[in-house]
């Protein structure tokens, strides 16, 4: 099924037909979790976890691990599960996958979300298509068959190799890494994590995550005074402030964070000096971002600003009644070094006279994350990744969503989002793609990032 490619250096110890057989294994595997269709809307009642948790645990059983299930929710499932090193003080490594996906509007998909179908385009390139194919089931199908084989070989790594698919990543993570790993530490427990995403090659860089930006979905929630909807001069609308509070928010500019991160990101991306310029500069940065394609510049943006989306209003309680109360739900995400306070600032600063006329809902917020970029993790990245492209540097980058590597840098490790993509992908492409129609990966990506795992534990301890 998968493609062999001769572009790149075979995984250690692996043959050709060794590493197209488990590629193979991960095409289908992937393929199966897609047609699950698991997908979490938020409620308590979604997500329907169980199912892929079911799958997962068949592929790892017969090695002669254990393998715990924990169900947080009613088919809400997690499974964990270690292979044990040879060294006791030797660092651990999780590879964690989440097994939830996002909703779909399937008729804006050229082919069925959840069918999960092999297709070659006319460049002769094989995909797998669905929800959740870049949106992580890639890596957890990938990490699955990597660790399966770690395990098969016999192969003994002085640390201990944890391999968690959890549930609920999608929503927040309150049925899944945030509860699991304050609950089951003891099973959980490691020093390095890689997750989602990265491996993006931009001209001569590989785009690694190091960092992602804190969120705070906040309610406010705006206060009016009701009256007859046939006499509304003069009226105290919630609904008409709430419409300024959102235009308001919408026009903020809270002010670019120009930090080490951000100027690399800049330079990874080529532009020229010209526009590489303006997006250092924190008064023309906006002339920058004009001059950029929509989807990397809407990246571009949230990398370099803490940002503000009113993404939902409810209010009213009937069309000829003045409504006295409006609520706007607005996701804020904020860049590294901002606390909660600064959030108050900046609502207060956005919305000026109208401030005092809204009450503000706090919900599950949590700050910005970051991890070092240096020491025996990172390394094993760049010499495992320069195998495939010896010649882009690895660049720290930071994700402007949310994963669960920020449950485990509480915790104290050090968690990045890793993976490979080839060529044939595109960093704009591989963006707009998350979340998006017609989702998929292609299988020589798939081939090149379960290559990796098997790489990086290859090297990590020696």
């Amino acid at each position: 099924m998968a493609e062999s490619s001769a572009l790149y250096p075979l995984a250690m110890g692996l043959s050709e037909s060794e590493l197209d057989r488990l590629t193979n294994e991960t095409v289908e595997l992937l393929q199966g979790l897609i047609r699950n269709e698991c997908v979490n809307d938020g409620t308590k009642e979604s997500g329907f976890e169980d199912r892929s948790a079911r799958v997962l645990e068949g592929e790892l059983e017969g090695l002669g691990l254990d393998i715990e299930r924990y169900e947080t929710a009613p088919g809400r499932s997690s499974i964990v599960t270690r292979y044990e090193g040879t060294d006791p003080d030797a660092p651990a490594l999780c590879l964690m996958g989440h097994t939830d996906v996002v909703p779909v509007t399937a008729d804006g998909w050229s082919r069925d979300p959840f069918g999960g179908e092999l297709i070659t385009n006319d460049d002769g390139i094989q995909e797998v298509w669905g929800r959740g194919a870049v949106d992580m089931l890639n890596l957890t199908s990938s990490m699955a068959v990597a660790f399966r084989h770690m395990v098969k070989s016999g192969k003994r790594y002085a640390g201990d190799i944890v391999y968690f698919a959890v549930a609920d990543e999608e929503a927040g993570a309150t049925y899944g890494a945030q509860a699991l790993l304050d609950q089951q530490w003891d099973h959980l427990k490691a020093d390095y994590v890689l997750t989602e995403f990265g491996g993006i090659p931009l001209n001569d860089t590989l785009l690694l995550t190091t960092a992602e930006k804190g969120a705070y979905w906040w309610k406010l929630h705006v206060k009016g005074t009701p009256g007859h909807g046939s006499m509304p001069y003069g009226a105290d609308n919630a609904l008409v402030k709430a419409g300024e509070v959102i235009r308001r928010i919408a026009a903020y500019n809270p002010g670019a964070q120009m930090d080490r991160m951000w100027e690399a990101r800049v330079k990874a991306m080529d532009l020229g000096p010209e526009i590489s310029d303006m997006l250092l500069d924190p008064d023309r940065i906006y002339d920058g971002l004009a001059l950029l394609p929509d989807s990397i510049a809407k990246n571009a943006h949230s990398c370099s600003h803490t940002t503000f989306s009113p993404n939902m209003i409810h209010g009213g309680v009937k069309t000829n009644v003045i409504p006295d109360r409006v609520t706007i739900d607005i996701d804020i995400r904020t860049l590294p070094g901002e606390e909660t306070e600064d959030v108050f600032t900046h609502l207060r600063v956005a919305l000026g006279d109208l401030y005092d006329d809204v009450q503000i809902e706090s919900g599950d917020d949590w700050p910005a994350s970051a991890s070092p970029v240096d020491g025996k993790l990172w390394g094993a990245l760049e010499k495992s990744m320069g195998r495939h492209y010896p010649d882009k540097a690895l660049v720290p980058s930071m994700v402007t969503g949310g994963t669960d590597a920020r449950f485990y840098r509480d915790k104290g490790a050090i968690a990045y989002g890793a993976g490979l993509l080839s060529p044939s992908l595109n960093a704009v492409d591989f963006l707009q793609r998350f979340h998006g129609h017609d989702e998929r990966i292609d299988v020589e990506s798939l081939r090149m990032t379960t290559q990796l795992w098997l790489d990086i534990a290859d090297v990590l301890w020696d």
